[in-house]
């Protein structure tokens, strides 16, 4: 048995870019690695688990920044792809965490928080723009307040709940509306060692009876999309405490206004943005009213 790979050789922000287009277009059983091999160059790989749809790649590549006549394709053996697509993924770096796969565990230095996503779940690895931009507003945050309460919406692989456990050893829960995810994140909180600290429910958002049970959360991660982040403002921020923050992405550069706006209506105020790679992340947090009202009477 074998399947198909597609490598191109190009810059790095459209090897990046290309990355990220098909970690937001194609299916979950398609991977791609964005690396660099020599001179400056860098490679584009994509590896697919069924027949590639050539048209498809080709308007992928080209609205990338690249070009399809460039497109190489080959073959690999069935068992080697996933294992093949991540071996190119280096680690990634974003504030006091990590993100890596098991080929690279002996390389991380110690003084990191090390994440390592499964080889055989080629999806959500941390190197797409929005995954790393949350880490690294989560970074900021940590070094400015601690939080107790924590819920990931959308959490995918499960990186950002178990960055949260990790760094504060508190629980997390974590919600995807797809069963296969939480399967993976619960997968790779146990290779994390934190299957204690993390919760992961198939569920719809933040609606759930079992995430809106027990008050409200000191931080929230979505990195979703615009459409669905706009549309659960609402019951998301109703479940984020007095001075708690909410981390939202999925926000490509030219949606940040739109997300804004929305949560700015539900109450919550912006603290920063964190452009990445044509993604923005929101850093925003409910005012503690009762603080500064306990300050106004002063």
């Amino acid at each position: 048995m074998s399947t198909a790979v597609a490598r191109l050789a190009c810059d790095e922000d459209t090897a990046r870019r290309i990355a990220a287009a098909v970690g937001e277009t194609l299916p979950d059983d398609t991977a791609c690695s964005a690396f660099e091999i020599t001179d400056g160059r860098w490679m584009a790989e994509i590896f697919f688990h069924d027949t590639p749809d050539r048209a498809v790649i080709d308007t992928l590549v080209r609205a990338s920044g690249g070009d399809p006549a460039r497109l190489v394709y080959d073959a690999v053996s069935e068992r080697d792809w996933v294992q093949a697509s991540l071996e190119g993924l280096t680690p990634v770096r974003a504030g006091r965490f990590v993100v890596h796969g098991s080929h690279d565990r002996t390389r991380i230095a110690p003084n990191v928080t090390r994440i390592e996503i499964e080889a055989a779940l080629a999806f959500g690895t941390g190197h797409h723009g929005t995954t790393r931009g949350c880490l690294l507003a989560f970074d900021g945050v940590l070094k400015q307040r601690t939080f107790r309460r924590l819920l990931d919406v959308g959490a995918g692989t499960g990186v950002l709940a178990i960055a949260a456990a990790k760094a504060l050893r508190r629980p997390v829960i974590g919600t995807d509306i797809d069963p296969v995810a939480v399967t993976a994140a619960r997968s790779n909180a146990r290779l994390n060692g934190v299957p204690g600290l993390t919760t992961f429910l198939h569920a719809n958002g933040c609606r759930a009876g079992s995430v809106r049970a027990g008050g409200r959360y000191d931080l929230i991660f979505a990195n979703i999309l615009l459409g669905p982040l706009r549309g659960m403002a609402q019951p998301l921020t109703s479940l984020v405490a007095p001075g708690g923050t909410v981390i939202l992405s999925g926000l490509l550069t030219a949606d940040g206004r739109a997300a804004l706006a929305r949560y700015r209506a539900a109450g919550m105020v912006l603290e920063t943005r964190v452009p990445l790679e044509g993604w923005v992340t929101l850093v925003m947090r409910r005012p503690n009213r009762r603080l500064r009202q306990s300050s106004a009477r002063r």
